[in-house]
């Protein structure tokens, strides 16, 4: 085990999470890992920490000192995250559209691993958030919306009116992520740097549109501890079997990304079992050396993949500069995985 903090941000206004294709009238609903990286990578340059942080995160041969996982909604006390997709859906049922459901409570995982499924008469699907929520609950963390504003031209008096696409939270709700920590050491260099920078990121916003308000939060919590048990609690052992009766062998292990994943070269996983989706992620530089230039496109594993590994995931960054570029541009691949059963859904 590693020691690491669960994050929460309170938003104070909408959120634009961007997708790939740039779209204005769509939004992401989670801000994946890699762009979390390159986020904190930018409050590092401001507080000066720069230069460290790419030598002990993107340039460390050991591996980076710090994971994260993705960031993802939460709603008062419950954590959601993006379900293992072996277990995700569970059978099919006439009052909850499972498939529905993009995101779920970390309590309704840790349920599934015991073979638990979720009780149909006790939850329900949002449509807005794509959340599993309590059946009692109205609504979800947040919907997204459309906001409209315009652009003055105030020689001519011209107006441009431009939309955007964004998310708005609910009282209570917000955004959350874990990080993880390579040791103690680890942790006694980088937590309180961590947290400085997080500061920075909740004042000056996540996303788009930072320079009209959007994407500012307040930091509401940092829970601290080891993972994996700040996610998943370790379950009291079984009791023995009754003597004389055969001890069933234990499940294999798979590993459930809570990151999007470059693999490394020596991550030996089985691409022939396991259950895992590509995503295809790109976007812009933001560098004095050249602002705005398009990266080079990479195919990464996407959150919520259950990878079969015997010697587990580590990851890697991938150097997306243009052609030509005057400095390297990293892309965060690296594995924020937890050790699961590995089942095949039915």
């Amino acid at each position: 085990m590693n020691p690491g903090f669960i994050a929460r941000f309170r938003p104070l206004g909408p959120w634009r999470l961007g997708p790939d294709s740039g779209a204005r009238t769509r939004v992401e609903r989670v801000l994946h890992s890699d762009r979390l990286y390159s986020a904190v990578t930018a409050a590092m340059a401001q507080l000066g920490w720069l230069e460290e942080w790419l030598e002990a995160v993107f340039r460390n041969p050991a591996g980076p000192a710090v994971r994260f996982t993705s960031v993802f909604p939460f709603q008062d006390d419950t954590l959601f995250v993006v379900p293992p997709r072996h277990l995700w859906p569970p059978p099919a049922s006439l009052k909850v559209r499972w498939r529905g459901a993009h995101f779920v409570p970390l309590a309704v995982v840790a349920a599934l691993f015991q073979d638990n499924p979720p009780d149909e008469n006790r939850w329900a699907t949002d449509g807005q958030s794509g959340c599993l929520i309590p059946a009692e609950q109205p609504r979800g963390p947040f919907q997204v919306a459309v906001r409209s504003s315009a652009a003055v031209d105030r020689l001519s008096g011209n107006v441009a009116v431009h939309s955007a696409a964004c998310l708005e939270f609910r009282e209570g709700a917000g955004m959350w992520f874990a990080a993880e920590f390579a040791g103690q050491e680890a942790q006694a260099v980088w937590r309180d740097r961590l947290v400085a920078a997080l500061r920075l990121l909740a004042d000056s916003g996540f996303g788009g549109r930072r320079s009209s308000g959007w994407g500012c939060s307040q930091m509401q919590e940092i829970r601290e501890g080891s993972l994996p048990d700040l996610l998943l609690p370790r379950c009291a052992a079984a009791p023995p079997p009754p003597e004389g009766e055969l001890v069933p062998a234990p499940p294999e292990t798979a590993y459930w990304l809570l990151s999007l994943l470059s693999p490394a070269p020596d991550d030996e996983i089985d691409w022939e079992r396991g259950d895992y989706s590509v995503l295809n992620r790109s976007g812009r530089v933001e560098s004095p050396a050249g602002w705005g230039e398009m990266k080079r496109s990479s195919r990464m594993i996407a959150e919520g993949s259950v990878l079969c590994a015997p010697a587990g995931v580590r990851g890697r960054a991938l150097d997306v500069a243009p052609d030509g570029y005057a400095h390297p541009v990293y892309c965060a691949g690296y594995a924020f995985a937890l050790a699961v059963p590995w089942r095949v859904s039915t």
